[in-house]
């Protein structure tokens, strides 16, 4: 049986918005849920992760910061999250050395920014975004995942799954 996924997209004019529109996502992911975030240098990935983990509940306390050199980050929440920054990677190889496995099939949720240089290691039931320039300020997020995922996801009534 194929499972149908399917996309959302949606216009953030702010760092603000795109924090707050992510918080609201963060309240609704639960233990399991893996987000493969794309795009450019600058265009949102970080802050967008800085709202799910308050939307995860993960104590202010803590500063979200991209894990460039370390990375990974975990921080304690509703659901433990693991923030993945795999920028610096060279390959595959040095992902599998984390021991990634554990990370994607444990409890939790898993974060990673700049999924696009680990694509194949992705499970294909996560929740794949992609962030694109629109303007200075505003960006295009496009969610893409398991049609039923991203209805349980869907922060209005006016998010338009298609």
């Amino acid at each position: 049986m194929k499972r149908e996924t399917a996309k959302i997209e949606i216009i953030s004019n702010s760092a603000a918005q795109t924090f707050e529109i992510a918080r609201l996502i963060g309240e609704k992911l639960k233990d399991g849920d893996l987000l493969a975030l794309s795009g450019e240098l600058g265009s949102g990935k970080t802050c967008f992760t800085k709202g799910l983990a308050l939307g995860l509940g993960v104590s202010e306390e803590y500063q979200i910061t991209s894990p460039t050199f370390t990375l990974i980050n975990e921080y304690p929440a509703r659901c433990k999250l693991y923030h993945f920054d795999v920028y610096r990677l060279n390959g595959y190889s040095e992902f599998e050395d984390l021991g990634y496995e554990e990370y994607f099939a444990g409890d939790g949720v898993v974060v990673i920014e700049w999924a696009e240089k680990i694509a194949k290691l992705i499970p294909r039931d996560s929740i794949f975004i992609n962030f694109e320039y629109v303007d200075e300020n505003s960006r295009k997020m496009i969610i893409r995942g398991l049609k039923s995922r991203l209805n349980e996801l869907a922060i209005d009534k006016k998010m338009e799954v298609s």
